[in-house]
């Protein structure tokens, strides 16, 4: 059996290579996902982000559970800071989650950034189509701690959680305009702890500048003792029927397949840029620049039209 019949064929070990081949960038992973591609759509993704420590590995699992309790099945990417000493994921949400591992209807994967900037792998796309292909009801993607442009996440989920906690120390700095824009809903984890209430109350005024049709909801959830679990994940669901009624979700997945093949087409162009010959005819211009007898803006159109001519 070859990856692809595998991945139709609900084989883990064949979505867990194939997960590691898009990794690599590997041609045949590429070509699989390619082929396989008119199978994918079905799943719901669901971003889980958010400052580190707020708990975004603690709440994934209890969701994942609660998933699991009516019946559906549940693909995890947790995106993990990559370890400077092997170049592999830091698996601090495996140890969380751990007791997800021993459930046939879930499946967990682990990626480092590998210095990728915007809270996601470079490869997380090509993960969760995979795991859209295998059949997974819903797909979670737990970012990197969010920092203020680690937004990546709106364009893979049809659903963006963002988890805040109390006492952060800087409401500025913790509600800053672009993290706002990317949550369809919020949720106040650790909410047992002082000024959960005020942090609600801030959120929902940042809120008040928010003139969509769909006004983020605004939970307090306590994620270690399962408090507000349930509320929450009604309220994904009733954001997916709001997406799915409004047409709002083929729009959202329309704009992120632009973006999508708008990266794929410059990482195209840059890996030409940067072939060996290339790279020597760059060096020479460089130092024609540097004594300013030419300029950067005219070597890089001639580049340009010379690999687009190629």
């Amino acid at each position: 059996m070859n990856l692809a019949e595998g991945l139709m064929n609900k084989d883990k070990r064949a979505a867990a290579r194939l997960i590691t081949l898009i990794e690599s960038n590997d041609t045949e992973a590429i070509n699989t996902l390619s082929r396989l591609y008119k199978h994918t759509g079905g799943a719901h993704v669901i971003g889980i982000t958010g400052p580190p420590g707020a708990g975004k590995s603690t709440l994934t699992d209890k969701l994942a559970k609660e998933l699991r309790q009516i019946g559906k099945t549940v693909g995890i990417i947790a995106v993990d800071p990559t370890s400077p000493f092997t170049g592999g994921s830091i698996l601090g949400d495996r140890v969380r989650m751990a007791d997800l591992y021993t459930d046939a209807g879930v499946f967990i994967r682990s990626m480092g950034t590998r210095g990728h900037l915007g809270g996601l792998s470079k490869a997380t796309l090509g993960a969760v189509k995979i795991l859209d292909i295998y059949g997974f009801d819903y797909i979670f993607i737990e970012t990197v701690g969010v920092g203020q442009s680690e937004v990546d996440i709106v364009k893979a989920a049809d659903t963006v959680i963002m988890i805040m906690v109390p006492g952060l120390g800087d409401d500025i700095q913790a509600i800053k305009a672009g993290i706002m824009e990317i949550g369809d809903l919020f949720a106040i984890n650790k909410s047992d702890r002082e000024g959960a209430d005020r942090t609600k109350v801030e959120i929902e005024m940042m809120l008040d500048y928010n003139h969509s049709d769909w006004r983020p909801p605004v939970l307090q959830i306590v994620a270690t003792e399962n408090k507000g679990v349930k509320e929450l994940l009604e309220k994904i669901q009733f954001h997916r029927e709001y997406l799915q009624s409004s047409n709002r979700l083929i729009e959202r997945r329309r704009k992120n397949s632009e973006i999508e093949i708008i990266d794929l087409v410059q990482d195209s162009l840059m890996k030409r840029v940067l072939q060996k010959d290339n790279r020597t005819e760059i060096e020479k211009m460089a130092k024609e620049v540097a004594l300013r007898k030419l300029d950067p803006y005219t070597v890089s159109e001639d580049l340009i039209n010379k690999i687009i001519n190629y």
